[in-house]
């Protein structure tokens, strides 16, 4: 992802206009191809020298935020290690104790010197070790001296779709509101797009809006299902008192699935500058930002996946299954992350994980369940990414509270509950 000071904009009146790329330009494309060939001869080199070659080829070039910003998407598909023969910081104590000691002899005896090559061959002495070694090791933990050992390639269009994703996702993390309207798309892609809202831990409202022909004339509701919309009511970064910072990262990291929709319109609020002056930043289908983003499927973190594990191992009772069905809540809609079966009875009763959530949210949206679910429920609430110090308390037995994972003997018990 771009940095702040990577970011290229213009105003129109109180709009921000982020300055994409053309990925057919040529003079780009020979731009990128120069840069894709400094990392691709660059293994086993130091990650200060890759620099100091990107600064004497392009630093004196009149736009070096462009140059900068390729540069800094292609350092993210780096792996640098830390590659030495003794462990720097040893090395380091060793080395600056051994001159201290020399320097405190030359100023009690007169006409002494010493020599930086004396203060190694003399540490390398105590260490069994060569001199060069001594070296080589002394600063190699520095992430300037720390070696490329690995560069995932990529073609230089692909290089330019990337920078104008990035420079997308780095406008939105001075969001203080995003509204985003979706229409046209297949039921699995409404499924994968609202299941990786709610994995991204993102504060969001998802609107249903009908189609005027669901129910009219010929071919029935599922010949209308794909002329349905929804609208996103989602926090920014900014809204936020805390957690910003992780917060902003899973929505820029949401962007690259939205760019997967044929068709969406994306208005954010900004708090813009030194100043936070009030901006607007729009996106839609329209600008043919092109998602990195491989059809891999819906994102679904590893705590998730213990708890799932974890529930399977522990609770003989209950099966629990992935949810996949879309379920109406008035205007709003649902997708439980899963449904939890009791093997006797047959009974369900659907389980949502949430994070992110204020109290405010939290009762809204149980309120909403209460009302629509048709379905016993639990929700569980993560302590962990809470982003307002107000506790849960008093919420009903509908909510479970968890820090790293839901414990799958607790919500065992409180599905036992709600189905009475």
């Amino acid at each position: 992802m771009l940095t702040g000071k990577q970011v290229r904009v213009r105003f129109v009146r109180d709009r921000v206009v982020p300055q994409y790329l053309d990925p057919a330009d040529a003079q780009w494309l020979e731009v990128a191809e120069e840069l894709l060939a400094i990392y691709r001869a660059a293994q086993g080199r130091t990650r200060g020298e890759v620099e100091t070659e990107i600064e004497e080829l392009f630093g004196d070039l009149p736009q070096p935020l462009i140059h900068n910003g390729l540069a800094k998407l292609l350092e993210d598909r780096c792996d640098y290690e830390v590659q030495a023969g003794l462990p720097p910081e040893e090395v380091r104590d060793a080395v600056f104790l051994t001159a201290a000691k020399k320097r405190q002899a030359t100023l009690e005896q007169l006409g002494q010197t010493f020599s930086r090559e004396e203060i190694l061959r003399e540490v390398a002495g105590h260490m069994n070790a060569d001199p060069q070694q001594v070296e080589a090791s002394l600063f190699a933990d520095l992430k300037s001296e720390q070696r490329l050992t690995h560069f995932k390639d990529t073609t230089a269009e692909r290089l330019l779709e990337r920078y104008n994703v990035a420079l997308a996702q780095a406008v939105l993390l001075r969001s203080t509101g995003i509204e985003v309207v979706l229409r046209g798309e297949s039921p699995q892609r409404y499924r994968q797009l609202f299941r990786e809202i709610k994995f991204r831990r993102l504060m969001c409202d998802i609107e249903w809006l009908p189609s005027p022909l669901r129910g009219r004339g010929a071919g029935g509701e599922g010949a209308a299902h794909g002329q349905d919309a929804y609208r996103l009511h989602i926090d920014g970064p900014l809204s936020l008192f805390s957690a910003t910072q992780k917060y902003g990262l899973q929505l820029a990291l949401f962007l690259p699935t939205l760019l997967l929709c044929k068709h969406f319109e994306l208005k954010a609020k900004l708090r813009w500058g030194p100043e936070r002056k009030d901006k607007l930043f729009l996106l839609s289908h329209e600008d043919r930002l092109v998602s990195h983003q491989a059809e891999t499927g819906t994102y679904v973190p590893v705590e998730a996946t213990m708890f799932v594990e974890l529930f399977r191992k522990k609770i003989a009772d209950w099966e629990i299954r992935e949810e996949t069905e879309i379920i109406p809540l008035g205007k709003n809609v649902w997708i439980p992350d899963y449904r939890l079966i009791h093997r006797a009875t047959g009974n369900v009763v659907l389980l949502d994980l949430l994070g992110f959530w204020r109290r405010t949210s939290a009762e809204r949206h149980l309120a909403m369940l209460k009302e629509h679910a048709g379905a016993p429920f639990i929700v569980a609430i993560s302590d962990q990414l809470q982003v307002e110090d107000a506790e849960l308390e008093g919420l009903p037995d509908h909510v479970v509270r968890f820090r790293a994972m839901p414990l799958p003997e607790e919500v065992v018990k409180r599905a036992e509950r709600v189905m009475g």
